[in-house]
């Protein structure tokens, strides 16, 4: 019964493993994939840019055509990175299916000069890429001629970021760092930096590799990048048996790969942790992570298969499973052989049938399963005669020696032992060869390196020129900003104080109209009462009484309006039609008058300040009609010049100005009169404040016989 429940128990657990490791699948799954369209244009001009490269980092990829345009099969929250020589590089993250237009600014508006050194610098790039992994000297010759050059940083950093590149590949971890270093310098970098902290790693220096890793700032990392980060700092770790942390860090990676589906670093990944473990003495994790990397791995191609699989060979023959890692190899061996049609691999590889053939053979020994043994080693060492490696077959050799030894076969071994000597002096003599050649190789190397460092030191004194004139020209930009700062702190003074005087002057203005106001109304008072006391001198008690009543009308109308600067044209009409009526009142025997208004003059668009017209009227009646021995007439005309401007005409026929002065006694002489003299005073103001908004014309009729005076008064609109 107890065994039976220990099934059930047993049943139950891996039930819900089960259920939980296809729940993680369908997560996975669950990640929207969609072809985005787009296009990559000018944001100035429009204009598309063809071969712009448009990738998703350790995913698809793809160029724009004629037209700027593209399609990428990207899924959501990848990131697309965006880049071309022309400009700098752009990174955009994936939400939805929407198609995308790329605006970028190119780098710069090339003169024909520049044009030219930019052509041959991205030649020399191109040609430095292609070399990179085929030939060390060219790639480096043709990366500094790129950067001789280079006419921006970014073009600097450009250059020295494949420079370092080409080092990394050949192994020259120390010109690694030095070059991504010179190119962050010029331009920062998040992939330089990343590569930068696995430089330092691989040169060993795990201190600074941790601390370059640790500055970069995960959240503006792409999650490609954010894998690479947490990979990096977990080599660095490991190298530095700090087991725990690189677990730690390993994970972290693996959980963005695993968000984002990036199954090249999902495998990556749960190698290394199986590796940490491995090493940290957790066996049996190590054989989980082991499990799923190598899954994982069998469903991508082959190559990325058999490496794994090599992989975990080794785990198993460390941990002396060597079943397992004989079978391992067995696979391995028919897997070479596939790649093998397609491609070459170098005997430098780990990954060579040779070598999966001596260490299945070592396996054997082992195990103490001899022939089996002698069988695989002969083969290794047949291969590797064939490849000419003379490393496994010298290694295989020596084994073969100490497997006949150990079955009892001393003849065997001895002469064995004798070609395993052989091999070693012809190993010695190609060692020999190979030093001399890698002499060689760090001879030229040293050499590209110091024509680059001639460059940078050429470049640094080019610099130090530049920023000793720069900062000679920021001496005298100083002094002009102080110069024009003096001058600008001159016209703003001046301003207010212009302002100030300005506004002065309005007051002033304004308190001398309000003066010259005060003045008119008391004098039209005078003048008014005069008529009345004459109407009462002749006992003429009602018409004084009439006219009272129209001046009591008139003065009303007159004080309401005596604040005011201007007043409807309409209203100045109407006081003007109430004057001159009582005016005519008194003088009936010496005037007529008639008043027309243009009809085509809109009135209620024009303004006017109040009593300008009345002493003209006053004037023309006391001063040039009331001497006059026949009936004359008044004549006041509004009329229209264009739709913003009027003019207002008072003539008469009366006895004119010159013949009025004659009359005038020598107490009246004595004092000038008033009204015109403040109108002439209020026309100055008023056109001072409102930009000539009235203008007076005064003029002598003098036709034949018949004399008078004409008054133009022209009224702008506002």
């Amino acid at each position: 019964m107890k065994r039976e429940a220990t099934y059930y128990i047993i049943i139950f657990f891996t039930f819900m493993n089960f259920y939980g490791f296809a729940q993680n699948r369908t997560d996975l799954n669950e990640v929207k994939q969609y072809e985005i369209k787009g296009q990559v244009r000018e944001s100035d001009s429009k204009k598309a840019i063809k071969d712009v490269t448009v990738e998703i980092l350790a995913g698809a990829r793809t160029t724009t055509n004629q037209s700027g345009r593209f399609k990428i099969k990207a899924k959501e929250g990848d990131q697309l990175v965006i880049s071309h020589d022309d400009f700098q590089t752009v990174y955009y993250v994936i939400l939805n299916d929407d198609d995308i237009i790329v605006e970028v600014q190119p780098e710069f508006n090339r003169k024909p000069n520049q044009r030219k050194s930019f052509e041959q610098y991205s030649r020399f790039l191109d040609s430095s890429k292609k070399y990179l992994k085929l030939d060390v000297e060219k790639g480096l010759q043709f990366a500094t001629d790129a950067l001789a050059e280079s006419n921006s940083k970014e073009q600097n950093a450009k250059a020295y970021d494949l420079i370092a590149d080409i080092y990394m590949h050949w192994k020259q971890y120390d010109l690694a760092v030095s070059n991504y270093r010179i190119s962050l310098q010029n331009m920062a970098s998040l992939d330089v930096k990343l590569k930068l902290g696995r430089a330092y790693q691989l040169n060993k220096d795990l201190e600074n590799s941790i601390k370059t890793f640790l500055s970069i700032n995960e959240s503006q990392l792409s999650s490609y990048q954010q894998t690479l980060l947490f990979e990096g700092l977990g080599d660095a770790y490991m190298d530095s048996r700090n087991y725990s942390k690189a677990i730690a860090v390993y994970k972290k990676g693996l959980q963005v790969a695993k968000a984002h589906l990036i199954t090249p670093k999902i495998i990556d990944l749960n190698s290394k942790i199986a590796n940490s473990y491995n090493e940290s003495g957790e066996i049996t994790i190590a054989e989980d992570y082991y499990d799923n990397s190598l899954n994982l791995a069998s469903k991508e191609n082959k190559e990325r298969a058999l490496k794994e699989k090599v992989t975990v060979a080794d785990f198993q023959g460390s941990n002396r499973a060597y079943d397992e890692e004989i079978e391992l190899r067995k696979e391995v061996l028919e897997d070479i052989k596939e790649v093998e049609r397609d491609s070459i691999i170098d005997n430098d590889s780990p990954y060579t049938p040779q070598k999966q053939n001596y260490k299945i053979g070592n396996a054997f020994y082992l195990q103490k399963d001899y022939d089996s043994a002698i069988n695989y080693l002969e083969k290794s060492i047949k291969q590797a005669d064939t490849k000419s490696d003379l490393v496994v077959k010298k290694d295989a050799t020596r084994k073969l020696s100490e497997v006949y030894n150990s079955s009892g076969d001393s003849e065997k071994a001895l002469k064995t032992y004798q070609d395993y000597t052989e091999l070693v002096e012809q190993l010695y003599v190609k060692k020999e060869q190979e030093i001399v050649r890698a002499a060689k190789f760090s001879r030229d190397i040293a050499n590209q390196q110091n024509r680059i460092k001639s460059l940078e030191s050429e470049r640094e004194l080019s610099e130090s020129k530049y920023q000793l004139t720069t900062e000679r020209n920021r001496n005298q930009q100083i002094v002009i900003y102080s110069l024009v700062f003096g001058m600008t702190l001159l016209i703003v003074v001046a301003y207010l104080m212009y302002k100030y005087i300005k506004q002065q002057r309005l007051a002033n203005n304004l308190l001398a109209l309000k003066s010259l106001r005060s003045q008119m109304n008391p004098h039209f008072i005078f003048n008014a009462l005069n008529s009345v006391n004459s109407f009462i001198a002749t006992n003429d008690e009602r018409t004084a009484n009439k006219y009272l009543s129209d001046f009591s009308t008139l003065m009303r109308a007159v004080l309401e309006n005596s604040e005011e600067d201007f007043i409807p044209l309409e209203k100045e009409i109407e006081l003007l039609e109430l004057y001159t009526k009582l005016e005519h009142f008194r003088f009936q025997d010496k005037f007529d008058y008639n008043i027309e208004v243009d009809p085509k003059i809109k009135i209620d668009e024009f303004q006017i300040p109040p009593m300008l017209l009345q002493p003209y009227i006053e004037n023309a009646v006391w001063h040039g009609l009331r001497y006059k021995e026949e009936k004359g007439w008044l004549q006041i005309d509004i009329s229209y010049i264009n739709r913003n401007e009027i003019a207002i005409t008072i003539s008469d026929n009366g006895i004119g100005r010159e013949r009025s002065k004659a009359l005038k006694t020598q107490n009246q002489k004595k004092h000038n009169s008033k009204g015109l003299s403040n109108i002439q005073k209020r026309v100055v103001i008023l056109n001072d404040m409102y930009k000539d908004k009235v203008d007076v014309q005064i003029e002598d009729i003098n036709k034949g016989e018949e004399t008078g005076t004409k008054v133009v008064v022209t009224i702008k609109k506002d």
